[in-house]
Formats: structure tokens, sequence, C-alpha cells
């Protein structure tokens, strides 16, 4: 169940950036790596992959994937929910999991004010050009721009984190 309710969140994360992204007009195709056989090593290759791309502010190639290791993930655990059960996390993992929940739940806590602020600053462009204040109304658009880019920059990082807890709770399927 803990698992299950954490895939949730990042679909529904991903989702959420996925409309931003769409809404504001921001599209691009990332490219997709070569199959792996054993799909927790393309799941880490992927993630490893999301996070060089965040690094270096592609967020659309970062987000696609992010959905595309948040999947192999979700089959990964219909296939192996017998194995998860008996399985047991060592104390280490069990720390290196709280922290990087510690961390993901951070990241949110930040991009939740920002997208509401950003709202906001929408509303303020459109009402500013509305009463013929273009000028100031680009400016608030801008802002509004800019503060979309850091909430999502924060919610793929945030779900980065999560993926590396599915990282570890799956780390008994690797070679």
């Amino acid at each position: 169940m803990y698992l299950s309710r954490r895939n949730y969140a990042i679909c529904l994360l991903a989702m959420v950036l996925t409309l931003a992204l769409a809404g504001a007009g921001w599209s691009q195709t990332a490219t997709t790596p070569a199959p792996d056989a054993n799909p927790y090593r393309q799941a880490v290759t992927l993630l490893d992959q999301a996070e060089q791309e965040l690094n270096a502010k592609n967020l659309s190639a970062a987000l696609s994937l992010v959905k595309q290791t948040n999947a192999i993930f979700t089959s990964l655990q219909k296939e192996s929910a017998a194995k998860l059960a008996e399985r047991e996390l060592s104390s280490q993992e069990s720390q290196q999991l709280a922290i990087n929940q510690k961390l993901a739940n951070e990241a949110q806590g930040k991009a939740d004010p920002l997208l509401e602020t950003a709202a906001a600053k929408k509303k303020e462009a459109e009402a500013l050009r509305t009463k013929g204040q273009a000028e100031a109304g680009d400016a608030a658009e801008r802002e509004s721009k800019a503060q979309y880019l850091q909430a999502q920059a924060l919610s793929i990082k945030s779900a980065i984190y999560s993926l590396r807890n599915q990282q570890i709770i799956f780390r008994f399927l690797a070679p």
C-alpha cells in the first residue's frame, strides 16, 4: 500500500506538471534511450538521465524521463508484489528512504507556494492588460512564467527523490 500511494502521488504530480507545460505552450520532446533488458536497470538509467536533464534546466525532457521511470517502477511493483512483501529493508536503506522522503517533501513544499504566486501574477498580468498597462502586464507575465518554471523544477526534483526511494526498494532486482 505504501508504494501504490507514492506512485499515485508521482503520477498526479506528473499530470499536473504536464498540464502546466501544455497550458503555457512549452512543449519539447525528450530523446528516449535504447531499452535495457533489465527493467530495473533501465529505470535507474532513465532516472539518472532525468536528474541530468533537470540540472541542465531541460525541464520537459526531465519530466518525460521521470514519467517513463515511474511507469517502469509501477510495472515492477505489480510484477514483484510477492517479493516486495517478503523483502525487509536494511536500517541504512530505511534511513535513506526517510532522507529522500524529507527532501521530496521540502522540494514540493517550496513548489506549492510558487504555483500559487505564479497564478496570482498571471491574473495580475491579465488585469493590467485590460487596464491598458501592457508593459506592466508583460512584466508580470514574465515573472509568472519564471515562477511556474521554478515550481516545475522543484516538483520534478521532488519526484526524482521519490523515485530514488523506488530505486532503493527495488534494488534487489539489480543483477
